[in-house]
């Protein structure tokens, strides 16, 4: 049934702008090789037209307005491919304009959305956010700090030497462990040295000095 009455196949997609930016560049440079064309062909002409001027210069032949006939016909021909190509070259640039304005406003689109997608999400992790929470553990957490330092404060007054001792009860001590020592000399006959003291003197005894009587008799 297909084969006899037919069914409608794909649609041909619609013609884009780009499409016909790129159908224009191709008109153009088919333009551009007729211009090369046309431009070596009037370059033969002018080389002949030159060597006529050289060899009779200012002779009007018949062979000579020929070639200046052709050469004219070239030049008009040129021109029209010019004009055309101008035309194309306007179009082009008019067609890439709207669709660089239209590629703007597809971008702005796509940023909207991208902006809507983004507050969204933002407001959707805010709303997990509690305030009030991190309130309370910002007030915690410097009530551990004022603990800290309260602890660390203590503990520095601890081992504080107090201030409030009297100079005059150190003199008096001083004066009192003075007369001890003066008091054991005359008892025990040693040289100044405190009872509280004499647990740290070495075990060893240093030999006496000689005698004056031993030095002469070594010397006799």
């Amino acid at each position: 049934m297909n084969r006899i009455f037919g069914s409608a196949g794909s649609k041909t997609p619609a013609p884009t702008l780009q499409d016909a930016v790129t159908s224009a560049n191709a008109r153009i440079e088919s333009l551009d090789a007729k211009i090369a064309t046309i431009n070596a062909e009037f370059a033969v002409y002018q080389g002949k037209l030159a060597r006529m001027e050289r060899d009779a210069p200012g002779r009007d032949t018949p062979a000579k307005r020929a070639l200046k006939k052709k050469a004219l016909e070239v030049l008009r021909r040129r021109r029209n491919y010019e004009s055309v190509r101008e035309q194309q070259e306007t179009q082009v640039f008019n067609m890439e304009r709207v669709q660089s304005t239209n590629d703007n406003l597809q971008n702005v689109g796509a940023t909207i959305k991208a902006l809507e997608a983004t507050n969204k999400a933002m407001r959707k992790q805010y709303g997990k956010i509690d305030i009030d929470k991190i309130e309370r553990l910002q007030d915690e957490m410097a009530d551990l700090m004022d603990m800290s330092n309260e602890i660390q404060e203590t503990l520095a007054r601890s081992y504080d030497i107090p201030e409030d001792i009297d100079e005059a009860d150190l003199d008096a001590e001083l004066e009192a462990l003075g007369q001890e020592v003066d008091y054991e000399a005359e008892l025990n006959g040693t040289v100044g040295v405190p009872s509280f003291m004499q647990e740290e003197v070495p075990d060893f005894i240093d030999e006496p000095p000689q005698t004056d009587g031993k030095v002469k008799e070594v010397a006799g």
